[in-house]
């Protein structure tokens, strides 16, 4: 632990201590009597008086002590009970002070330092105990007074967290204190007489990175517009970069992105947010990510166990996350095995005899007749508790009608399809009954499609019959073991074994309904009947914005495909999209959408693609499909990253990666859907559907590296673009039984001299086997560094237009109105941040016209008035501010935008200089 380095000893007092390490300023000691032998006299007379004290009164056999060179006192400042504790307090001190010392001149200084830098780590260490025994410890209260006394904000700005750390101010460090609030970043520093205080609110951040410096090994690195801040010597880097990262994120998001960010229901109200909320908030993301869950899903319980695997006949060691309709679980060996068992297919939890080789056992019950066994559950009684109430609240809601006269052969059947059209979705034993009846399916007046469109505008491959009717065998049969070993359901065991089936290309009569397990999508079906029908009748002849957007893309979907040169896959994909548009209106329809769903309707139920378009929209892709798909803007951001990191000598020639996210944007948005055959494309959607983004990551990557000589002899972006464009319409999928059709989006080239094919299951094995070891924890954490960019590009995007439309309106110099421009939206964050919003006027709303985006009302304009106005009148600024506000509020909405704003001062500047001659 670490000591008060208060009290100092005399250099001749160190006789009863052996130095184990030592460096420039600091020393490790053992004391004498322990670990050695029994030979010398003075080591057993110190063990011997060691002994005989009480536990109060004895002295840690390990410590460490402050050396200030040239100084004749020493000064502990860690002592330690084992030899690894002391270590442990050894090596931080390596890591974080050693090199840092020798930037101070002064031996006082740097005693000062060290002394001031480990009494605030004490005081980390004891506030985090108690916050782990109390909501509100103490030392929290302390920190809280601190907080509001030294930077004077609203009661209403909520203090997070705190830590001790070190801010770099050039080459010397400032040991202070970090304060982490809802909406700000704050340090204060007092140390040698030299008072430092910085706030950083969370919407100026730019960058947020862990990094070096000269002295340090890691260091958090704070970029704002105008200057960078390195941050330094935490306890727990880790654990402060992590709150840092969801603080930054929760912010940007609550305040710049709230078109489509619906915040957590837990942190809807800002003054309440804690540090354990967003520990929870991380987590739970996590677990949605993994598993690609539903976002209103939330985590339970989490809780390390081991899962019988009948196909490894071993218990495979890992973790169980319980939420509020599903039990997943998932290996400690990433990519050996995970599961999802919604409680919807669950029939019974049952707690099994506790014994020596199967401790705290329990037993689901899933009902396709297949048992999971978990055991070494910590806590047992209580989880199961949890999830017998969670597993009878999933049935109220959603009750299941059942019956056991389906064959678990109906899944590997050529026949599936046409057997349970739309009268039920079998699933090994278990039909799931539409409230649609197969009567009403059957009545011609019905507007659904009942089957996949494939299956009615099947075409004849160029390959004979026998052999595509070959490989399409042999890859049934593969799939077909598959099944009788790891399960046929949702609740299939999810393994490698599992991932190379799919990277080969999924059977045609399989495609479908696989896509519905692996994206859970048929959960959503099966608890919704009647569901889709509803949304149809009630979207269809309704006209307006959205429904004009899809009639123009309707035949622009797959032309090439004759499903959609007739009215019956048009009439389908109407359908489809417009129930969509109408269920969820915060997206209503964008581009990209209506290939993507042309597609599902290939080789799914219409009411199948709708639920798989939901899965795609809203939990897989998110915050892909708006107006400003900040969603693939990010992921193109993190693609660039990649490219750096997996291919560095192509990033290094190409410094410009702009070109490549420009081409790129069509992958994320389409899934490679149209840029490349759709014979091949769709094995895209496979591992898409399987491993989600990752699989598009993995796969852009592997093209680039496919292309990297070429790319890198490019003269310009027009012809890496063509070596791309000629490269992806020459991808062709050899299993296929279909014809080829071609990209009717691809950039053509005429090509005079023959160009090597490349065969699609070659291009995803290469980029599994190259790039498929980003894991899901990985990838969501560059997303949440790269969304931080992106919004922030945006914002800058927004400023540059407003100023474009302003400066020609008014005379004041573009350099000033930039600034106004900062003062007018950081008057508007402020009242984000600490007032109860208004309807309509206090969030930013990135829908409106720019110039509108940030707007004031009449006290906020006061404010500013008296701050830049050229002139004051004393205590009439307040009754001239408030007339001035009134004669520009046009529409009396008692709000003003910037352009308003700086006519008014450009105007009253004018009649400044006109009438004393004077220069604002």
């Amino acid at each position: 632990m670490w000591l008060k380095p208060e009290e100092v000893l005399l250099k001749n007092a160190l006789k009863l201590w052996v130095t184990q390490k030592s460096s420039c300023y600091f020393i490790l000691q053992r004391r004498r009597g322990h670990g050695e032998g029994g030979g010398r006299l003075t080591g057993r007379l110190v063990g011997a008086l060691d002994a005989v004290l009480d536990s109060n009164a004895r002295v840690a056999p390990f410590r460490i002590l402050l050396q200030v060179p040239g100084s004749q006192v020493y000064s502990p400042i860690a002592c330690g009970a084992t030899l690894e504790e002391i270590n442990q307090h050894w090596d931080w001190l390596e890591q974080n002070l050693l090199h840092t010392l020798s930037v101070f001149d002064n031996k006082d200084d740097i005693a000062s330092f060290v002394k001031g830098k480990v009494k605030a780590l004490i005081a980390e260490e004891t506030s985090s105990r108690l916050a782990e025994q109390e909501e509100e410890p103490e030392k929290f209260r302390e920190a809280l007074v601190k907080f509001e006394a030294r930077f004077n904000f609203p009661e209403a700005e909520k203090l997070v967290t705190y830590y001790s750390c070190c801010c770099w101010k050039g080459r010397v460090p400032r040991q202070g204190w970090l304060y982490l609030s809802i909406n700000h970043l704050c340090f204060y520093s007092f140390f040698l007489g030299k008072e430092l205080k910085l706030v950083i609110p969370w919407v100026d951040i730019q960058k947020l990175e862990r990094t070096s410096n000269v002295f340090l090994t890691d260091t958090i690195r704070i970029t704002t517009q105008n200057k960078e801040r390195d941050f330094s010597m935490f306890l727990n880097l880790d654990e402060v970069f992590k709150i840092m990262e969801q603080l930054a994120d929760v912010t940007l998001r609550r305040l710049l992105d709230n078109e489509a960010f619906d915040l957590d229901p837990d942190l809807q109200e800002p003054s309440q947010i804690t540090k354990r909320d967003l520990e929870a908030r991380a987590q739970n993301e996590f677990f949605r990510a993994f598993f690609r869950l539903p976002r209103k899903e939330k985590l339970r319980a989490v809780v390390d166990c081991s899962l019988w695997t009948p196909f490894s006949r071993c218990h495979t060691a890992g973790r169980m996350f319980a939420s509020d309709s599903y039990i997943c679980f998932a290996s400690r060996e990433d990519g050996c095995c995970h599961v999802v068992l919604p409680l919807r297919e669950v029939v019974s939890i049952e707690k099994m005899e506790d014994t020596s080789l199967l401790p705290n056992p329990i037993i689901v019950s899933i009902r396709s007749k297949m048992a999971f066994q978990f055991i070494e559950l910590k806590d047992r009684e209580n989880l199961v508790e949890g999830l017998l109430e969670r597993l009878k609240q999933v049935h109220a809601n959603h009750p299941v009608h059942y019956d056991t006269s389906a064959s678990d052969e109906d899944m590997t059947s050529p026949v599936f399809y046409s057997t349970s059209l739309c009268s039920g979705h079998k699933f090994g034993d278990l039909e799931i009954v539409s409230s649609q009846s197969s009567e009403e399916h059957e009545d011609e007046s019905s507007p659904l499609h009942p089957g996949p469109l494939t299956a009615v505008f099947q075409q004849s491959g160029s390959q004979s019959p026998d052999s595509r009717l070959s490989r399409e065998q042999i890859k049934i049969s593969l799939w077909s073991d598959h099944f009788v070993e790891y399960g046929r359901t949702v609740c299939m065991f999810r393994t490698e074994k599992i991932r190379k089936l799919v990277a080969m290309g999924i059977p045609e009569s399989l495609r479908g309904k696989l896509w519905l397990l692996f994206s859970d999508a048929v959960t959503d079906l099966a608890s919704h009947p009647g569901y889709y029908g509803n949304l149809v009748e009630e979207s269809l002849g309704r006209c307006c914005l959205v429904t004009e957007e899809i009639e123009r893309d309707l035949h622009r979907s797959l032309p090439e495909h004759p499903a959609f040169q007739n009215e019956t896959g048009i009439a389908a994909l109407r359908r489809v999209l417009t129930a969509y548009a109408h269920r969820n209106p915060k997206i209503g329809y964008c581009q990209s959408m209506n290939i993507l769903t042309s597609v599902l309707l290939l080789y799914a139920k219409e009411e199948e693609a709708f639920w798989l378009l939901v899965a795609v929209c809203e939990r897989m892709l998110p915050d892909y499909f708006n107006h400003r798909v900040i969603g693939a803007q990010v992921d193109q951001s993190v693609f660039e990253e990649l490219i750096k990191e997996q291919l560095p000598e192509l990033a290094e020639h190409m410094n410009d990666l702009s070109a490549l996210a420009s081409v790129s944007l069509s992958w994320f948005l389409t899934l490679f859907l149209n840029i490349m055959p759709l014979e091949s494309a769709v094995n895209v959607v496979d591992c898409f559907f399987y491993d989600g983004i990752k699989a598009i990551f993995q796969l852009g990557l592997a093209v680039l590296e496919a292309n990297a000589e070429g790319l890198c002899s490019s003269k310009d972006d027009g012809q890496a673009l063509m070596i791309l464009s000629r490269f992806l319409d020459h991808i062709k999928n050899e299993d296929s039984p279909g014809p080829p059709i071609g990209s009717h989006h691809a950039f053509f080239s005429d090509d005079r001299e023959p160009y090597p094919v490349t065969d699609i299951a070659d291009l995803i094995r290469d980029s599994y086997e190259k790039f498929g070891d980003q894991s899901v924890e990985q990838i969501e954490h560059l997303r949440c560094k790269h969304r931080i960019r992106v919004l922030q590009g945006h914002e800058d995007t927004t400023k540059q237009n407003v100023l474009r439309v302003v400066i020609p309106e008014v005379s004041i110099l573009p350099e000033d109105l930039e600034e106004l421009y900062d003062l007018f939206k950081r008057e508007h964050m402020m009242s984000c941040y600490w007032e109860q919003p208004r309807p309509g006027v206090l969030r930013h709303d990135p829908s409106r016209p720019y110039a509108e985006q940030y707007r004031i009302d009449a006290r906020q304009f006061a404010h500013l008035f008296q701050l830049v106005s050229p002139w004051t009148c004393g205590a009439h600024t307040e009754i001239l501010a408030e007339r001035t506000f009134r004669l520009l509020d046009d529409n009396m909405d008692q709000l003003m935008e910037f352009k308003a704003f700086v006519s008014c001062l450009g105007m009253t500047a004018w009649v400044l200089t006109e009438r004393t001659g004077a220069v604002w």
